[in-house]
């Protein structure tokens, strides 16, 4: 069995670890990626509840717009209700937001070279990430942290300078965040997106859990889960974002049993509407809320 990369990792987030590894083949997390709308960040969980009876396992919270304060608040709001956390970020270099994680193009010799005015820029961007996280550290909170995502889609910035270029970035803030800030209770989670392409492998010490996430309609997404599995054989694999969801039972039933399914916001989840979420949070293998052991 696996452990985390990181030797120093919290008690706790290594507990969350094996509690992912134990149920994988057998259970399925079902999660939620919250509306990151002011005003809304618990409307649609409300919905959900209001429709299913119950609530996800499994928040997905982003720091886009630099939300740190409200991100670590509603982060504590879910461990304390015991349920797990993943966080993502949408961001540019510069911009705070979607449009500048996916218009900004930057140098990446020039960013990932310290001493220049656009690495310490990008660095200034993860001292606050960091910051928002260490507060989330000591309150003994593990995070699935999944930075970077879709990268090999190369619409994010952080795609568009290529494979080295991105292993380079992932493995700058890795050391950065483990080794500087002492982020002890990250688990890192490798997001690729649709058919996992290759190039992109940042090396098997430098992430915990590898996924892919699609949009392309109702899919268990199991060429893709059976690439991942071939490239890494004993790490957990998430379908870290989806729009329509299969029924959990299905994805047993396709060889393609991922250790979470998470539906995106607004569209996606009136997309797959109440009859849809009732099907799946009843699944006898989805793991809700009301059903997440301890950890």
């Amino acid at each position: 069995m696996p452990s985390l990369v990181n030797p120093n990792a919290t008690p706790r987030a290594q507990a969350l670890y094996r509690l992912i590894l134990d149920m994988q083949g057998q259970r399925m997390i079902v999660g939620q990626q919250e509306s990151p709308r002011r005003g809304f960040h618990w409307r649609e969980l409300e919905w959900v509840e209001a429709v299913t009876g119950v609530l996800p396992a499994m928040l997905g919270l982003d720091f886009i717009h630099d939300d740190y304060d409200g991100v670590v608040e509603r982060a504590r709001i879910w461990n304390d209700r015991g349920g797990m956390v993943t966080v993502c970020w949408h961001t540019g270099v510069q911009g705070i937001d979607y449009p500048a994680s996916k218009d900004e193009a930057p140098d990446f010799d020039r960013l990932l070279t310290p001493g220049t005015a656009e690495n310490g820029q990008l660095r200034r961007r993860w001292d606050d990430a960091a910051r928002a996280l260490l507060r989330l550290r000591d309150a003994d909170i593990p995070v699935l942290w999944r930075p970077f995502h879709e990268f090999d889609g190369q619409w994010f910035w952080w795609g568009k300078g290529g494979g080295e270029a991105f292993i380079a970035l992932w493995q700058a803030m890795f050391r950065c965040f483990t080794e500087e800030y002492g982020l002890n209770n990250l688990i890192w989670v490798l997001g690729y997106a649709d058919d996992v392409r290759d190039g992109w492998n940042p090396g098997e010490a430098f992430f915990d859990i590898a996924g892919s996430d699609t949009y392309r309609g109702e899919t268990t997404h199991a060429a893709s889960y059976a690439r991942l599995r071939a490239m890494f054989p004993d790490r957990p694999l998430a379908f870290h974002e989806c729009g329509m969801m299969p029924l959990p039972r299905t994805f047993l039933d396709e060889g393609a049993p991922w250790s979470w399914l998470m539906p995106w916001h607004g569209g996606c989840l009136i997309g797959n509407g109440p009859a849809r979420f009732r099907d799946v949070y009843r699944d006898p293998i989805s793991v809700t809320l009301d059903r997440m052991p301890g950890f």
